[in-house]
């Protein structure tokens, strides 16, 4: 099914109409936040200058400390029972206060300090001296400039907590003010300078109030003229791209999809023909160029199958050759079994299953002498064609140095060097080996970065023998390596393995780890050599299930059955 050009045509009108609002929503709102802001604080600049304009006025003119000490002295002097008579009684309450002279005219100091405070009271609401009692969270007035509501001497409001905190703790940097909504008042700026004795003490505030709910009406009509320009300017691009639209990009794609259909028809007739030649797309765009590209591609497809063809036979020979490659490898590990059907002493069984079509482990068993019995597990760092090659190389090394009468640490250390003079893809190689003096039970071993052994005692369970690690061969030159010794009686058994044993991952990403190994090894203690791989290899399959597996899993397994002439 196509898409014609009025679902695509809806579609990009659809989303400039969300874009365009939402562009315009977010504009709107930093406009505003950048209105607001700019309007609080020019009222709050003015409301603080006033404040500390007035009050070295009042200070230098009148002795409004005092008068604020005298106010102050008996609000604290009062009972909570008498304040609460500023809200049930305000005469009886201000009677308290009848020693400051209040009267208009009279020449006091209230009467002089309202009329000075009358003079700072522009583009203001109110002009006023107050204190903060922290005891009753309260903000005792002392005198205003409002002609329209007069406050007197000790009549008081509770304010907020955190403005009594931040005109009380105040240390003179920056601005003092407040910005808050109420009921009463609704969004007011308080902002305020203390009022200082002569000792330094903070016995006042002078504080001016100015209303910002003008900011509010504000907000409300440019958010109408701005909501109508978004509008207005989303219809005009609108029909705009809509029309652009069709023309530059609806038109030319129908085009495209209508020579695409006749294109596989004619392919499914077997009709050869040049459709997308006749497109004549003049978008001067990708569009445009997408025709050119069509054109091109109707013109070299039949190359291009031909092409597929013989990268398809390029692929079926690869795959041949890996085949190939992974029965040669195959057929240089020994896996004939028993291997030495002559030999009572000893029985081995071994098993490599690659990750992929070839793999970089491997296993070896091979007698060096009638007496001597050579084992051999080896993991390499790369997989695939690169690892089966360089296992090959060290495999035959190893072969070749133990063939020599070398021990387990001197066939490691020509290993290594052997690798480490001509390594430029840095591959290395982890090996463990063991020589058997089969006559004695004497096992001589080296271990090169390989898994710790897993070792089975006559009348004891399978346990890891954490022998001594060297490094990697191919790592570094002039390594060397160190044998150890172990003393296999009959009944005892060996069990090798490569990384990919214990790094069996399940579908859930869960290593199968040793422990389980040792489990499984243990569950099958009593089998023979072919017993316990089987036994290994059961349990790892039913741990990792269907989970692909991603590293080669290589095992030998190894019983000592002693020398029957010595029995």
């Amino acid at each position: 099914m196509y898409v014609n050009s009025k679902s695509l045509t809806a579609r990009t009108v659809r989303t400039t109409v969300i874009s365009c609002l939402l562009l315009g929503v977010i504009a709107l709102f930093i406009g505003l936040s950048v209105y607001g802001s700019s309007i609080i604080m020019h009222s709050v600049r003015h409301a603080f200058e006033t404040a500390s304009h007035a009050q070295q006025s009042v200070t230098y003119e009148t002795d409004s400390a005092a008068l604020a000490k005298e106010v102050m002295a008996i609000y604290r002097s009062l009972t909570p029972e008498e304040r609460q008579k500023m809200k049930t009684d305000p005469e009886e309450y201000r009677s308290f206060y009848s020693s400051i002279d209040t009267s208009v005219g009279g020449g006091g100091t209230w009467d002089r300090l309202r009329n000075l405070l009358k003079t700072f009271v522009i583009d203001l609401d109110d002009v006023y001296m107050g204190m903060y009692d922290e005891e009753t969270g309260a903000l005792v007035y002392i005198v205003n400039a409002d002609e329209n509501v007069v406050l007197y001497p000790g009549d008081w409001e509770i304010v907020p907590e955190r403005e009594i905190r931040k005109s009380l703790s105040w240390d003179g940097t920056g601005m003092l003010y407040e910005v808050s909504r109420t009921e009463e008042y609704g969004w007011l700026c308080t902002a305020g300078y203390p009022i200082r004795d002569d000792s330094g003490e903070v016995c006042g505030f002078l504080l001016a109030d100015v209303a910002v709910n003008n900011i509010t009406d504000g907000m409300a009509d440019y958010v109408v003229r701005v909501s109508l320009g978004i509008l207005a300017a989303t219809g005009v691009m609108v029909w705009f791209i809509r029309k652009r639209i069709k023309t530059t990009v609806a038109d030319p794609i129908d085009a495209i999809a209508d020579a695409a259909v006749a294109y596989v028809k004619g392919k499914k007739d077997g009709v050869e023909g040049d459709h997308f030649s006749a497109l004549n797309i003049r978008t001067g765009d990708e569009l445009e160029n997408l025709g050119r590209v069509m054109a091109d591609m109707e013109k070299d497809l039949a190359e291009h199958e031909d092409h597929i063809r013989t990268i398809t036979a390029e692929k079926e020979r690869i795959n041949t050759e890996l085949n190939m490659a992974a029965r040669i490898q195959s057929s240089m590990l020994p896996s004939t079994f028993p291997a030495f059907p002559d030999r009572t002493e000893f029985d081995i069984f071994a098993s490599m299953d690659a990750a992929r079509e070839v793999g970089g482990d491997f296993y070896d068993f091979f007698l060096i002498d009638d007496d001597h019995l050579c084992l051999v597990i080896a993991d390499v760092s790369g997989k695939g064609i690169p690892g089966a090659l360089f296992m090959m190389i060290s495999k035959v090394m190893i072969h070749n140095s133990a063939m020599q009468d070398k021990d387990p640490a001197e066939i490691l250390s020509l290993l290594n060097e052997s690798i480490c003079s001509n390594n430029p893809m840095e591959m290395f190689v982890t090996v463990w080996i063991g020589i058997l003096e089969i006559s004695t039970g004497r096992l001589t071993a080296a271990n090169a970065g390989h898994e710790y052994p897993a070792l089975y005692r006559r009348g004891d369970g399978f346990t890891l023998f954490k022998d001594k690690h060297g490094l990697v061969a191919g790592a570094m030159p002039d390594i060397s390596y160190t044998d150890y010794e172990l003393r296999l009686e009959p009944g005892d058994k060996l069990f090798v393995y490569t990384d990919g044993v214990p790094e069996a991952t399940s579908a859930e990403m869960e290593l199968f780890g040793t422990d389980r190994m040792l489990e499984a090894l243990n569950a099958v203690s009593d089998a023979g050599p072919s017993g316990l791989l089987s036994g290994v290899r059961a349990s790892v399959d039913s741990f990792v299930k269907d989970a692909e597996q991603v590293d080669d899993l290589t095992m030998l397994g190894f019983e000592y059955r002693g020398n029957k002439n010595t029995e």
